[in-house]
């Protein structure tokens, strides 16, 4: 069991049960709900997709907005990689519905970690103090291992074209 700690770094104060995840590390299996209302299990994708799980502050922000909708713009591409997105905040299941409405509709998974509130965001080291998710991504093989992990800072809208040489080198 790691211990909760206090963290200060360039980007802000994290508060968490230890450091990011690596490349490497098992990917720890979560189920949340989708802003479509179903169930999402991490390990559900195991041996079928590699997993881009994308961790973003908050809904209704301009940075996670364009995020989100660059990973919706890009989702033929995903699938000929192989990958699944899913997109996690510390939102409510409503406001990652009515978010998704907003931004004209997301196909992948925007994924609500509000009850316990940042449970999963905590077990990828994620977690600041304040109660929101750092901007990290995580791409998770078909075996359920962190393949790439890279954390942002907040106002950073992150390299797609760095992602996507993430997933080619897990293919």
């Amino acid at each position: 069991m790691r211990t909760r700690t206090t963290e200060a770094y360039a980007g802000g104060t994290r508060y968490n049960d230890g450091p990011m995840l690596t490349t490497g590390s098992i990917a720890p299996d979560f189920e949340l709900r989708s802003h479509s209302g179903r169930m999402v299990r991490l390990s559900d994708f195991r041996g079928k997709q590699n997993v881009v799980v994308a961790f973003h502050p908050l809904a209704f922000t301009p940075v996670c907005a364009t995020q989100m909708q660059t990973y919706e713009q890009v989702q033929d591409r995903f699938a000929s990689l192989g990958a699944h997105v899913l997109g996690i905040s510390v939102d409510a299941g409503p406001a990652k519905k009515a978010w998704a409405d907003t931004l004209g509709g997301i196909t992948f998974d925007l994924l609500s970690d509000f009850h316990p509130k940042g449970e999963v965001a905590s077990e990828y080291g994620v977690l600041r103090e304040d109660g929101i998710t750092e901007r990290a991504i995580f791409v998770v093989d078909r075996e359920g291992k962190i393949a790439w992990a890279k954390q942002y800072q907040i106002p950073e809208q992150p390299d797609i074209e760095e992602l996507f040489k993430a997933l080619e080198r897990v293919q």
